[in-house]
């Protein structure tokens, strides 16, 4: 039994996918989504509901606290387990996210990095404290210029992971990843791509916004911000949140940081596009965006 992927950008209906095939073939859904791990973040994130959960088996949802620094190689681990015993159970692994990381540790491999220095990681901390996030690009740009070649100057995250491991360890993460075996063997898996117009999904995006808005995502912010976590932890990047952390600190008002928050979104999905494109090109796409006719085609690619 092979493994089925789904990746696609944000609010593209990767969960009502997965879900109608979990029910039609007897399969179990496992989380590749990074924000979609976190307990304290179910309505930002968009996890599928406690209704949705009881129609199909749903793994590695919310089950992170926020304080947790969950990493690609924590989810890769679980992940790989939780599939594997799927597939023993004779049921159908159906792994549904938007994270493409999380694709690449599957299909390609994760390196086993060696944890970044305490205090390489203190002296990234303060150097963006002190320069904003701008100084990460140059930065890298001087010590692994290849990496920083394929990053965006605006991806925070993964500027600050290339530094650390370049910084801790002397070798380039680039370096690191090239040693890797995948965790999902060739032949074992398949992967289909949802890629729906753009102009209707970037409507679909200000919607769910609204909806999660309307649903409480305001006080679930609240609720996370008085934990006083460290802003630098993953969860608190969830899309959103920081637009709505600034309106509860009163520095913007509600339908400034809504509009906001939606625009974030918004981008984020046109990166996760090109992600797509440069490192998915090979897998199916599915431009539809009926439910049935995606069913149809994912069945009639086995």
């Amino acid at each position: 039994m092979r493994a089925l992927l789904i990746m696609g950008p944000t609010a593209s209906g990767k969960s009502a996918l997965a879900l109608a095939l979990a029910e039609r073939l007897g399969g179990e859904i496992v989380n590749a989504d990074s924000m979609q791990v976190y307990r304290d973040l179910r309505i930002i994130t968009a996890r599928p509901t406690p209704e949705e959960e009881a129609r199909a088996p749903h793994h590695l949802y919310g089950d992170v606290d926020a304080a947790v620094r969950h990493s690609v190689g924590d989810w890769t681990r679980r992940a790989t387990g939780v599939i594997a015993d799927i597939a023993a159970r004779g049921r159908l692994p159906i792994v549904a996210g938007g994270t493409g990381l999380y694709f690449t540790a599957l299909t390609e491999g994760l390196a086993e990095i060696p944890a970044p220095s305490a205090d390489v990681r203190a002296a990234i901390a303060a150097r963006r404290a002190a320069e904003g996030d701008g100084v990460l690009h140059p930065w890298l740009s001087e010590v692994d210029p290849g990496v920083a070649a394929r990053l965006s100057p605006r991806d925070a995250p993964r500027l600050s992971r290339a530094l650390e491991v370049m910084l801790s360890t002397g070798v380039s993460i680039a370096d690191w990843r090239a040693k890797t075996a995948p965790a999902l063997a060739p032949g074992t898996w398949r992967g289909v791509v949802l890629t729906p117009p753009r102009e209707p999904l970037y409507a679909t995006i200000d919607a769910r916004f609204d909806a999660m808005m309307a649903a409480g995502a305001l006080e679930e912010a609240r609720a996370l911000l008085a934990r006083d976590l460290d802003p630098m932890l993953p969860c608190m990047k969830a899309h959103g949140l920081p637009r709505l952390a600034a309106h509860l600190r009163g520095e913007t008002r509600l339908e400034e940081a809504v509009a906001l928050a939606s625009q974030d979104t918004r981008n984020y999905a046109k990166r996760q596009f090109t992600w797509i494109r440069n490192q998915l090109p090979d897998w199916p796409t599915i431009p539809d965006v009926s439910l049935e006719a995606r069913i149809a085609q994912v069945l009639a690619s086995k």
